[in-house]
């Protein structure tokens, strides 16, 4: 399968850029996105000029916040929303497919925020969704995708040491949370496949950081050990436009 992940920073508002083209253009098995701010009906219609795919979409019960969605043209076995913590589900972060051989699962990671006022929240979630993560595992391997909210090292934005524990997505203890995926056996496959490659997947509005990129890689995919030796590709597709965000690209097999 060709996976796609793909922060749209509004679902309704990247539907007028060149969102269609670029994902008809890519043309992928699976496209997960996340913070669509809108409800599943929304994002169902704004997406229903993707011919082939099945859409299936989770909400925040804020309107306008958060949201995911996966688009597939292989159907699943299963389909679940949320983790199964009320403290949680509550901003539709989580959506999990179950296919034959994994189960492939995107999430929108909540930010710590500009005055780090959700970090200790922010570390319960982490300690949550990977258990999450660890109860499917005991199925199957699992494929997890999406905008996880942190770099993991100095190679994975721009500005490290002006960031380091005093910006959310570089707190320490973020990177712990990363840190343990890694530690339970899920593989960052970008830095599997491309290990001293320095591309971002994310830049600020402000002060032309794009065009300068100065960047962050906040967007993954991480996969089960299990599957390792079954990635062919791994890349940051900073070509496509239209978000923050760019998309980020798995092939697995």
């Amino acid at each position: 399968m060709k996976i796609l992940s793909f922060n749209v920073n509004g679902i309704r508002a990247i539907a007028q850029r060149s969102f269609t083209e670029d994902m008809q253009q890519l043309d992928v098995d699976a496209i997960c996105l996340q913070e669509t701010k809108a409800t599943t009906d929304q994002v169902k219609e704004v997406l229903q000029t993707l011919e082939g795919y099945e859409i299936y979409a989770n909400e925040a019960e804020r309107k306008g916040y958060s949201g995911t969605a996966i688009l597939t043209k292989v159907k699943p076995i299963a389909v679940t929303y949320d983790i199964g913590f009320p403290e949680h589900d509550k901003e539709g972060r989580v959506i999990t497919l179950e296919f034959k051989d994994y189960y492939l699962v995107t999430v929108y990671t909540p930010n710590s925020g500009s005055d780090l006022l959700r970090l200790g929240y922010r570390q319960q979630w982490d300690k949550d969704f990977l258990g999450y993560l660890l109860r499917l595992q005991q199925e199957k391997p699992v494929v997890v995708c999406g905008d996880l909210n942190v770099a993991h090292k100095d190679i994975d934005l721009a500005r490290p040491k002006q960031n380091y524990n005093k910006a959310a997505g570089y707190m320490q203890e973020e990177i712990d949370g990363m840190n343990n995926y890694h530690s339970h056996g899920f593989i960052d496959t970008f830095r599997f496949r491309q290990p001293d490659t320095a591309k971002y997947s994310w830049w600020s509005y402000r002060a032309g950081a794009r065009a300068k990129n100065v960047g962050w890689r906040i967007d993954y995919f991480l996969v089960s050990e299990a599957l390792k030796e079954r990635v062919l590709d791994a890349d940051i597709r900073n070509d496509i436009y239209g978000s923050d965000h760019c998309p980020v690209y798995l092939e697995i097999v």
